[in-house]
């Protein structure tokens, strides 16, 4: 048989355009891989768990407070990690879960992974909208190496194919690894493939000069422009939400303090400005996220240096005359 025979072609004009609908935009997209990951005990479980037991109650978290979705929805949560008997139903709880919405594959008998077709049977029989694995490599398989990229993309691409077909959000935890000085794209224990695969990542980590405040900021967002910087605090009185958050995800993972930051933002803008009578604003705050310096923080800095805001042409400049 002639091998062109076998070559299946798609017309572009055949396939129907779709919106991509969102769980909590912009950070959690259904249909779609996110990864949460962050150092061990700076609180990205938690952050999960209470996610998770708001959506149970027909809420999700807004910019400032919590707010109220359309529904309650459904949430698989699989955990390797944490027992379910004392520990996880006991921190549901705490967060008042509707429990009856929080539901887990029993993998008593055999261990559950990523390519494991009882995913997308549990997915379609539940009806649920979300499914959590923590942490990412429990669930990659016996002989799947996390590390190689040809088969940490395999597992995830299969698993993206699931969530696809249902419309379920599924969200993967991932630990760090140690690499110091890297960029958060490549702190994510196991290959880079991983990260690829994902349409969002969220990076949770304790901000340096408060520990009781954690930080989530979106690294990654291929379906929208990346949202803003989040934060929760965990002290005696448990779990805060706290909404909008100063901070970059470089000033996050290099634990810069508020004054080094407003150092570096007060060096770029005069070393910036120095070099040009005027520069536009959009190309400042994109120079400055490379730096990891936030957009409030040059804001600040900008008031504080008395930059002003000169309008040339359809956009705006900034100027130090």
């Amino acid at each position: 048989m002639n091998g062109q025979e076998n070559v299946k072609i798609i017309s572009m004009d055949t396939i129907q355009a779709e919106e991509v609908k969102w769980l909590w935009y912009p950070y959690i997209p259904y249909g779609k891989i996110t990864i949460i990951q962050g150092d061990p005990g700076e609180g990205k479980t938690t952050f999960v768990l209470k996610l998770a037991a708001l959506l149970s109650r027909g809420k999700c978290f807004g910019e400032g407070e919590v707010v109220s979705i359309q529904e309650p929805v459904s949430v698989i949560y699989q955990t390797a990690e944490d027992g379910l008997a004392d520990t996880i139903k006991p921190r549901l709880a705490e967060a008042q879960a509707d429990c009856t919405k929080i539901l887990v594959i029993d993998d008593s008998e055999k261990s559950l992974s990523m390519q494991d077709e009882r995913i997308e049977q549990a997915v379609r029989k539940t009806q649920a909208k979300v499914l959590v694995l923590d942490p990412i490599q429990a669930y990659l398989g016996e002989k799947v190496d996390m590390n190689r990229a040809n088969e940490a993309r395999e597992v995830t691409k299969y698993l993206a194919s699931v969530a696809e077909r249902t419309g379920c959000a599924v969200i993967l935890i991932g630990h760090m690894n140690k690499g110091g000085g890297m960029k958060a794209a490549y702190r994510g224990n196991g290959s880079i493939d991983f990260y690829a695969i994902a349409r969002s990542v969220l990076l949770v980590g304790k901000v340096p000069d408060d520990e009781e405040v954690r930080a989530v900021c979106q690294i990654k967002n291929n379906l929208a422009q990346e949202g803003n910087t989040m934060a929760f605090s965990l002290g005696e009185a448990g779990f805060r939400w706290i909404g909008r958050y100063d901070i970059s995800d470089d000033e996050l993972l290099k634990g810069f303090s508020d004054d080094n930051k407003k150092e570096k933002a007060e060096n770029f803008l005069k070393s910036l400005l120095e070099q040009h009578d005027s520069y536009p604003a959009n190309e400042i705050f994109i120079q400055g996220k490379k730096l990891g310096i936030s957009k409030r923080t040059i804001e600040n800095v900008k008031q504080e240096l008395g930059i002003k805001s000169v309008r040339v042409g359809t956009g705006w400049h900034w100027s130090k005359k």
